[in-house]
């Protein structure tokens, strides 16, 4: 019996043998990585990048893309730094019209029918201003609680790993199985079949950038647990990563194809090809080309596995 193998399929298993196959170069190289500890120490920062990567995951679902990621994600951060730990109620609500706004950027952006990624880039500037003002210069501290959540020790496996596979999760269900999800993905692929069958392409938008939003802050709050401390330039990085993170999971800019499990798969090798080279002391500058160099290398395999389908 042949077993017939889909596009899809393909989009996620590249990723996984892609990540797969660089967990093995590590452990060839540095045999000691082979353990709980070395694998917390590799996936150390797995939890902020995969959140990232989801909020950007679901605005690509809607035929756009968001340049402010970093920033915004740097701006919960800062806030998450500063009021969390003296005064929840006030950052709770800060980070909720963070959230609002979200939407609001993406009620303008159907609306005016303005460029994505031109307002999204303009408004990484007010969202980089913002954390510049909340915090100067680097500090701050992590609330306990959020500390205590991103250093617990999980049986087996690293907590950095299982956090992950659960956002994974549950970002399947949201995108994926819910209405919600499937509306986010009808846009994407023909927003005029939506409005015809009686959807509001504009509340659908609005949807998904909130649940952008929402995750950015998630990642931001993570990062603080993670860091104990915040700077309005921390996750600058995290719009680059997300993008990638996305295209490396199996998704596409356009079309409203988009796989949650491989964004956060994604996400994991990025992760790892970043955290192997600082184990190895190499410059961040190489981190970033190595980086890319496993971005290039999945996307020219999905393209050689394309045209044989075709």
């Amino acid at each position: 019996m042949k077993i017939k193998i889909s596009a899809d399929h393909i989009r996620l298993l590249i990723p996984l043998v892609s990540l797969a196959v660089l967990l093995v170069a590590v452990f060839w190289l540095q045999p000691r990585a082979m353990s709980y500890l070395g694998l917390n120490l590799l996936f150390n920062l797995a939890v902020p990048i995969a959140l990232a990567t989801i909020a950007q995951m679901l605005v690509i679902a809607v035929n756009d893309l968001d340049l402010s990621i970093g920033t915004f994600v740097s701006f919960a951060a800062c806030v998450t730094a500063v009021y969390m730990p003296s005064t929840p109620l006030l950052g709770i609500f800060i980070l909720a019209v963070a959230i609002a706004a979200y939407a609001f950027m993406g009620m303008i952006i159907h609306l005016r029918d303005l460029p994505s990624i031109v307002v999204t880039l303009g408004m990484s500037f007010v969202w980089g201003g913002l954390a510049v003002l909340i915090l100067p210069s680097p500090g701050g501290q992590a609330p306990v609680w959020l500390r205590s959540m991103m250093t617990a020790q999980t049986p087996i496996i690293p907590f950095a790993i299982v956090a992950s596979l659960v956002i994974g999760i549950v970002a399947h269900l949201i995108v994926m199985k819910s209405t919600l999800g499937v509306a986010i993905r009808g846009v994407g692929g023909n927003a005029r079949s939506v409005s015809r069958a009686g959807w509001s392409v504009l509340r659908i938008k609005v949807a998904a950038y909130a649940l952008s939003g929402f995750f950015s802050v998630l990642a931001g709050m993570a990062l603080v647990g993670l860091t104990t401390s915040a700077d309005a330039n921390i996750a600058l990085r995290y719009t680059l990563l997300s993008i990638a993170g996305v295209i490396l999971g199996g998704g596409e800019f356009v079309g409203g194809r988009v796989s949650p499990i491989g964004a956060v798969v994604g996400a994991l090798t990025l992760t790892l090809a970043g955290s192997f080279l600082s184990f190895l002391r190499i410059s961040p500058d190489w981190q970033i080309g190595a980086q890319g160099a496993v971005l290039i290398v999945v996307l020219g395999l999905r393209l050689i596995f394309s045209r044989r389908e075709a």
